[in-house]
C-alpha cells in the first residue's frame, strides 16, 4: 500500500495552527495568531493577540478609535506572546514565525532580539502604515528573511 498523497505541507501545518491560535483571541476587530518553529520543523510556541495574563478581558477597553483608552495600550501582540510563551530552556535563535498578520514595528524588535531568522507572514493589511514600514526596514537590516505564505486554497475541517 502507498503512502496518503494528500497530506499537508509543513507551512500548511504551521499557518494552520497560527490560524487556530488566531480564533482564541477576543478582539472583536482583529484576531492574529503566530506560531514559532525550530529548523527541524517542530513546534516551539504559539501566542495570539489578548490581554497580559491576570488582566481580565472583561475589566480593559477593546475599542481602538478612542484617544484617551483603547485596545492598543493593553493587548499583547501574537508574535510577542509567542515569544514570551517559549518556555523551551533554550534559544529561539535560528527559528522561524508563522503569523497571520504582518508584524508591527514593536513586534519586530522582539522577533529580532529572540533571534527568529524568518517571518512567514500570511496577511499584510497595513503594508502601507509607518510603523509596517519601520518593521520591514528592521527586519531586512537584521537579515531576518520576510516570506509570504502563498495559500494554497485547500480547506481544512476541524470537529470539536
Amino acid at each position: 500500500m502507498a503512502k496518503r498523497s494528500d497530506y499537508i505541507s509543513w507551512d500548511e501545518y504551521f499557518m494552520g495552527v497560527a490560524i487556530l491560535a488566531a480564533q482564541r483571541s477576543k478582539d472583536p476587530n482583529t484576531q492574529v495568531g503566530a506560531c514559532i518553529v525550530s529548523n527541524d520543523n517542530k513546534i516551539l510556541s504559539i501566542g495570539y493577540n489578548g490581554m497580559p495574563l491576570n488582566c481580565s478581558d472583561d475589566d480593559f477597553t477593546w475599542e481602538r478609535d478612542t484617544a484617551d483608552d483603547n485596545k492598543y495600550f493593553y493587548t499583547v501582540h501574537s508574535e510577542l506572546n509567542a515569544i514570551l510563551n517559549y518556555r523551551g530552556g533554550g534559544s529561539l535563535e535560528g527559528s522561524k514565525i508563522y503569523v497571520t498578520l504582518f508584524p508591527c514595528n514593536e513586534c519586530a524588535k522582539a522577533i529580532i532580539q529572540s533571534g527568529i531568522k524568518a517571518v512567514i507572514y500570511r496577511d499584510d493589511l497595513y503594508k502601507d502604515t509607518k510603523e509596517v514600514k519601520a518593521s520591514k526596514r528592521m527586519l531586512k537590516t537584521a537579515g531576518v528573511e520576510i516570506i509570504e505564505y502563498k495559500p494554497t486554497g485547500r480547506t481544512l475541517h476541524i470537529t470539536v
